[in-house]
């Protein structure tokens, strides 16, 4: 009779592609842990974790565009009402020792000037006013973001932003911005991130930045 034994081998050591999504059952907050420190903070995958599931996932390369546009669009907009920020990036965010969850982008803006000379998260600071993530995103990292409590997620897809708000204990679709309430930021976002693939990035940036100069927000 054979016997079979189990390999272990370190998250590290595992070779994703891009575009590769890697679910594991049954993983504890303290395994969690264990993994992230152990896959550090300079890598290309990104996780989240809830109810005992953590999902890695390696983004594609054209997924890198639509996120910092997005990003620089909010950072534009902001600066066009009047209120402050801090970007915090791919930061990772816990929620009572049962979720996590690591977004495309950030911001603090609400709660900005609390988070001015944070180097690392506290276990007593608030989660970001604002989150973006690109490309479909799963039932695990939606659960973390509930858990988390973002107060609004915007989730870019094949060419469309969706607006997602807090709201009792879980998130409402919304067809407008509570940061943004008189931009219409479905419509323009989508546009300039398409305007973006015709003629790069700083271009559609700069028209990005006429079109709203001339408008009445």
């Amino acid at each position: 009779m054979t016997t079979l034994s189990l390999v272990m081998k370190p998250v590290s050591q595992m070779q994703l592609a891009p575009g590769s999504v890697v679910t594991i059952q049954d993983v504890s907050w303290q395994e969690f842990e264990t993994i992230l420190q152990e896959l550090g903070e300079k890598r290309a995958a990104r996780l989240a974790y809830s109810n005992f599931t953590l999902e890695i996932m390696v983004p594609l390369p054209e997924h890198e565009k639509p996120k910092d546009l997005i990003s620089d669009i909010v950072k534009i907009l902001l600066k066009q009402i009047g209120k402050k920020y801090e970007p915090f990036g791919s930061t990772t965010f816990k929620g009572e020792n049962t979720a996590a969850v690591e977004p495309d982008a950030c911001f603090y803006i609400q709660n900005y000037q609390i988070m001015i000379n944070k180097r690392r998260l506290e276990i007593n600071d608030p989660p970001p006013d604002l989150a973006i993530e690109i490309d479909v995103t799963s039932k695990t990292t939606l659960e973390a973001y509930r858990v988390i409590g973002v107060p609004e997620l915007w989730i870019y897809d094949d060419g469309k932003l969706a607006i997602y708000l807090f709201s009792d204990g879980n998130y409402i679709k919304s067809d407008s911005s509570s940061i943004f309430p008189y931009i219409p930021v479905t419509q323009i976002i989508p546009a300039t991130v398409a305007r973006a693939w015709e003629v790069g990035t700083v271009q559609a940036l700069e028209e990005f930045v006429i079109k709203i100069g001339g408008s009445s927000f």
